[in-house]
């Protein structure tokens, strides 16, 4: 068995969470089931919340509130929203605990030691909402091309990191893969900019235009750490790197844990240059992958709590239900692109592929067992047919496949292709018919899709675990069934998966 850590970006907690945050929830939750459940890889999955940024501070003052009860209020959503989506993750971390100050601070005093921060005077765009800095050539007709805003003119002395020495060494690891960024065009975007030339980054704030809020800098208490340095170092922080503790060795530090960071495309060089880099300067492993997903767009504009567009996740989910919502967005948003959301698409989804296919074929075969079969379905190999079982399988490999692609929409198509197949099988075999002529033709059909609908539930736990779960218990499967060879069970009982929409 392998090891397997991965992480979701921290989202800064000055506003609710929105929908964008779903779609990074639901595929990093995806990708870390897949690994417990169908790899059966020791598997750990970490997400948190970034709360030392000078957005939440400002958010804070703008409501009137404490800038400490303002975070802890949007925290616990965050936390609550994990719930609500069935996220599986072992560990939630706050940029505010110890852990995270301990750590943030033991990887500055490493970085310090080897050589690779200086202090300087500094003048340059600022763009708060990215808490970034930009140069005219980075700016979309002067203003940040994410955000869409202006940024402000910064000036003032500042810690400075010597990205610049890394060049080579970023760019090494990049093109061969030791470092992999999937999909190629993020990494091709990635080397491009390094080959561009890395300038050296300002990694402090003065304590006064932090508005003392945050980290501060191990030595200097007029300095604060720049948020985006304890920010990423909670990928090691929540394993105790602070204190070199078991979990660290365990998890990042062994060749045996492969790492990835599953992030948005808007954050591609913090992850990919900013933080290897500080990993490298602090002799510090660096992680396996980085998985760069898109955005989920309104009438093509990506969400952002900045534009004002959000969408809260509790909405469709309160009319559709949880499973057809992560269904939606793990099918209908490309995994490494932009998709569109739509409520008028995913009514479509809930209909056609979840109640029209796989609910319908659900209860038309559990129907057809508790009517017709008089004794307990006998999962026996001799009894399914080549022609299903080669079917699953072939669908199986392209599963995988597209999976450790990132391409989790891909794999669910694959799925649907499967279960267009046993419809038409059932309307060929005619198996109510069958069952008085010849039973044991009934008995194969019946075998060979059950077993098809039983082996599409587990392709689907990573995916919408809920309902894998239902099907898994309407055909009373207590554990999985690794080994059919004469495993019996009979069905259980039978209710709709997916309702009939309300008009």
């Amino acid at each position: 068995m392998s090891k397997f850590y991965i992480t979701n970006a921290i989202p800064y907690v000055n506003a609710k969470p929105h929908l964008g945050h779903a779609l990074e929830l639901v595929q990093t939750d995806t990708i870390a089931r897949y690994h417990r459940s169908v790899l059966e890889d020791e598997t750990f999955f970490l997400f948190g919340t970034d709360e030392n940024a000078l957005k939440n501070v400002q958010s804070a003052e703008e409501a009137g509130e404490d800038v400490k009860s303002f975070v802890d209020r949007h925290v616990q959503i965050f936390r609550d929203l994990t719930k609500k989506l069935n996220i599986s993750n072992d560990d939630f971390i706050r940029t505010t605990e110890q852990r995270n100050i301990d750590g943030t601070q033991k990887l500055w005093k490493a970085c310090d030691a080897n050589g690779d921060i200086y202090t300087k005077n500094y003048k340059g765009l600022y763009c708060v909402p990215c808490e970034a800095f930009y140069t005219e050539k980075d700016l979309v007709n002067g203003l940040c091309p994410e955000h869409k805003k202006k940024p402000e003119i910064v000036e003032e002395e500042n810690y400075f990191f010597k990205l610049s020495k890394y060049q080579d060494q970023l760019l090494k690891l990049i093109e061969s893969d030791e470092l992999k960024i999937t999909p190629e065009t993020k990494k091709n975007e990635v080397t491009k900019f390094i080959k561009s030339g890395l300038e050296d980054i300002s990694i402090s704030r003065s304590r006064e235009r932090a508005k003392n809020w945050g980290i501060s800098v191990p030595g200097d208490d007029n300095q604060i750490i720049y948020v985006w340095i304890d920010a990423l170092s909670n990928y090691i922080n929540a394993l105790d790197y602070g204190t070199n503790g078991s979990k660290f060795k365990k998890w990042w530090e062994t060749d045996k844990s492969y790492k990835i960071h599953a992030i948005g495309k808007g954050i591609a060089r913090f992850h990919a240059i900013y933080w290897p880099a500080m990993l490298l300067s602090a002799g510090v492993k660096i992680p396996n992958e980085i998985l760069i997903h898109g955005y989920i767009t309104i009438e093509g504009e990506k969400i952002s709590k900045t534009l004002g567009n959000v969408i809260d996740p509790l909405e469709p989910i309160g009319k559709y239900g949880l499973d057809p919502v992560r269904y939606y967005l793990l099918r209908d948003i490309p995994s490494t692109g932009d998709g569109d959301f739509s409520y008028s698409r995913l009514e479509k989804r809930y209909t056609g592929d979840l109640a029209n296919n796989l609910g319908n074929l659900v209860s038309r075969v559990a129907k057809l067992i508790d009517s017709k079969l008089t004794k307990k379905l006998d999962y026996r190999n001799k009894f399914a047919s080549k022609r299903v079982l080669n079917e699953i399988e072939k669908t199986q490999t392209v599963y995988h496949r597209k999976i450790a692609q990132f391409k989790l929409n891909e794999a669910l198509s694959a799925i649907w292709m499967l279960l267009t197949f046993p419809n038409g099988y059932i309307d060929q075999k005619k198996p109510w018919k069958t069952i008085d002529d010849d039973p044991n033709e009934f008995l194969r059909t019946i075998t060979s899709i059950t077993r098809l609908i039983i082996e599409v539930s587990y392709l689907l736990e990573p995916f919408i675990p809920e309902t894998a779960e239902k099907i898994q218990k309407i055909f009373n499967l207590k554990d999985k069934i690794k080994k059919w060879e004469g495993t019996s069970i009979i069905v259980g009982g039978i209710k709709p998966l997916f309702p009939r929409l309300e008009k």
